[in-house]
């Protein structure tokens, strides 16, 4: 052989698809992927978020079907919202043993509990009349340690109606102690917590607060979430005072524009590591794909292999019962 041509010729092993799924270095599984669910109450129907084509605010029915074929589909773990009639200051419906969101964790627990993790989503913007993530002072702040003592009331009470996991999301400093402490002094210490530790003040998160009711009525949620210019060392201090608190596993949300926090984390921590593809990721993809512009099977794809290859463990994905499907 002439010296001009290559020896080295990294395409022989892209030859064929067999070949390519041989040597792939980023294999995604369907219980990776854990599936965001809204439930609405007082409705007969489920009803379409205009944002999110594809996705519902259920009815307590249509959750329970939905939750059935993403077991079939063999998801991972479903995270559930709940969207109450009646919202207050104190976000008063998040622990009600008859609230929403408990009667669905009680119902979707009895109906697929034993094939996938029925996690739930610890916070009080769905629940508070001003959309934010904690009590309010009189000036309008977010009252944080008055805030911890709401999340532990609201941990037990979800821990106590059938959620599988914990999953506090309103970045509160000492969130994850304080849940801890609880869901230990109530009798679940075997309940773990997947640790919304990085979270940002994304502009990525609009289509979910309008599937979720909670946009902020002033204000926004800037001084409680991360900036999304902040340096990693912040998110990885985060994950390490989660870790502290008693942290079972942490989350990076967004995932697709913080590709690198999520390799940072991945290589600084022996737990598991989620990222949330969020619902501006989902909604920018359907949006292109209706328009022609994209191949959108190929583009879902893409983008969780590469959350997955960034190190994400698990990934909570409005695209979960589909794409386990497909694999």
């Amino acid at each position: 052989m002439s010296a001009q041509y290559p020896i080295a010729r990294p395409r022989r092993l892209r030859r064929s698809p067999a070949l390519r799924r041989m040597v792939s270095d980023t294999r995604l599984h369907a219980a990776d992927l854990i599936l965001p669910m809204f439930v609405k109450e007082g409705i007969d129907e489920p009803r379409p978020v205009a944002s999110m084509p594809g996705v519902f605010q259920h009815t307590r029915d249509s959750l329970r079907k939905a939750a059935h074929d993403a077991a079939e589909a063999g998801v991972g773990g479903l995270i559930l919202f709940g969207v109450p009639a009646v919202k207050d200051a104190a976000g008063s419906a998040a622990d009600d043993p008859d609230g929403i969101l408990q009667v669905a964790l009680r119902e979707v627990n009895a109906e697929v509990g034993d094939a996938l993790v029925v996690i739930a989503d610890t916070c009080l913007d769905e629940f508070t009349d001003n959309g934010h993530c904690g009590i309010l002072t009189p000036s309008g702040d977010v009252d944080n340690d008055a805030t911890l003592e709401r999340y532990a009331s609201v941990a037990v009470a979800q821990a106590t109606a059938g959620a599988q996991m914990i999953a506090p999301s309103g970045m509160m400093d000492g969130q994850v102690g304080a849940i801890r402490a609880a869901l230990d002094g109530a009798g679940f210490g075997d309940i773990p917590i997947l640790a919304y530790s990085v979270k940002y003040a994304s502009a990525f998160y609009g289509p979910f607060r309008d599937a979720a009711e909670c946009a902020p009525q002033f204000g926004d949620r800037s001084t409680y979430q991360q900036d999304p210019a902040g340096l990693p060392e912040e998110a990885l201090r985060e994950v390490r005072l989660d870790l502290a608190e008693g942290a079972d596993a942490v989350m990076v949300k967004p995932a697709l524009a913080y590709l690198d926090v999520i390799t940072r984390v991945r290589d600084a921590v022996d737990v598991p590591v989620a990222a949330y593809q969020v619902s501006g990721e989902y909604a920018m993809v359907e949006a292109a794909a209706a328009n022609g512009w994209i191949d959108r099977d190929r583009v879902i794809m893409e983008s969780l292999v590469a959350i997955k290859r960034a190190g994400a463990d698990l990934i909570l994905t409005y695209w979960a019962t589909e794409v386990a499907r497909g694999l």
